[in-house]
């Protein structure tokens, strides 16, 4: 061949098209338009991979366990004063336990997930998840039948807003755990006393009646 290439078809003839030269790369080398070439530009060296994985120094870890458990006893105090079943301690570790759980959820396992030379990519809310399940089996035992009437569903709400709140300080969320913390200072307090002074004044009116019997005499005739 003279370096020319003519191609001839029914319909469509070219001529003087300058053959091409079988493609040769260097070991190693790719086209510039490879999916590997974009991958390996992607691609972070290990150490900025592991600098970008967050941690949390001891002051830190300190603060925020403190801060929880000032929040969570801030609203314990008020079911204690009010002798319901979950009082100061509850709530305080109830707090404390859903930020423990948070921290060591985004932060305890750094070690892990930068070790062997190589980045391994995890859920940091897998752990903490799960507290939203298991308070519900405590607020459960905070609920308590009498008769015809429930007690302890606002003592139930209570601990679920205390975990929620723990929560939010765990992963450093602190605006959102103050502001939570005094909405349910106000709810469980001043916005009872208004809800009964509606109730008292818009509400039905309900009456009580009180029998007394002498000793030994059947309830039947009153029944």
């Amino acid at each position: 061949m003279n370096g020319k290439l003519t191609v001839s078809w029914p319909a469509l003839k070219l001529t003087n098209v300058p053959a091409m030269a079988p493609w040769s790369a260097a070991p190693g080398s790719m086209p510039t338009g490879s999916s590997g070439s974009r991958s390996r530009r992607r691609r972070l060296p290990v150490p900025l991979l592991a600098a970008s994985v967050p941690s949390l120094d001891w002051p830190e870890v300190l603060g925020r366990l403190a801060l929880a458990a000032v929040l969570g006893a801030v609203l314990g105090l008020e079911r204690e004063l009010r002798e319901r079943e979950a009082g100061l301690r509850t709530h305080l570790l109830v707090s404390v336990g859903s930020a423990l759980f948070t921290i060591v959820s985004a932060y305890a396992f750094r070690d892990f997930l930068v070790g062997g030379g190589a980045v391994v990519r995890a859920d940091p809310t897998r752990i903490a998840a799960q507290i939203v399940t298991g308070i519900g089996f405590l607020g459960a035992g905070a609920i308590i039948r009498q008769g015809l009437s429930v007690r302890g569903l606002t003592t139930a709400a209570t601990l679920w807003v205390v975990a929620a709140i723990g929560m939010a300080v765990g992963a450093g969320y602190y605006g959102g755990a103050v502001i939570t913390t005094a909405v349910v200072l106000v709810s469980l307090w001043p916005l009872r006393v208004l809800a009964r002074m509606g109730t008292s004044r818009f509400g039905a009116q309900k009456s009580t009646l009180v029998a007394q019997l002498a000793a030994g005499a059947s309830p039947g005739p009153l029944l």
